[in-house]
């Protein structure tokens, strides 16, 4: 496995990132937050060899569904997925995540 890096300063610009890569009519895409890092891994190769991009930044997230608004670059907690005009990220907190831990080794 080959994981190349892409460190962001804040939660809010993950979410801008993972918003403006989308694909079209899906407004959910899944975020971890483990060991201090929300993250997340995007394959680059559709082959075996692999590769993925993890686009990070150090913090914290309180929420299982964060509600994000690209206009303000704003997110909230919420309990349900509700607009389709909004974003939502579900936070994910692994017990353990063995691709996570290599990435974060090498960083």
């Amino acid at each position: 496995m080959h994981v190349e890096y892409e460190e962001f300063e804040s939660v809010e610009d993950i979410f801008s990132y993972m918003s403006s890569v989308m694909p079209p009519m899906k407004n959910t895409m899944p975020i971890n937050y483990y060991k201090g890092y929300v993250f997340s891994f995007i394959p680059l190769t559709h082959s075996n060899d692999n590769v993925y991009l993890m686009i990070y930044t150090k913090g914290t997230l309180d929420g299982r569904i964060l509600e994000f608004d690209i206009s303000t670059n704003t997110y909230r907690k919420v309990n349900a997925i509700e607009r389709a005009d909004k974003m939502y990220f579900l936070i994910l907190t692994p017990k353990r995540n063995t691709i996570a831990d290599e990435a974060i080794n090498k960083l």
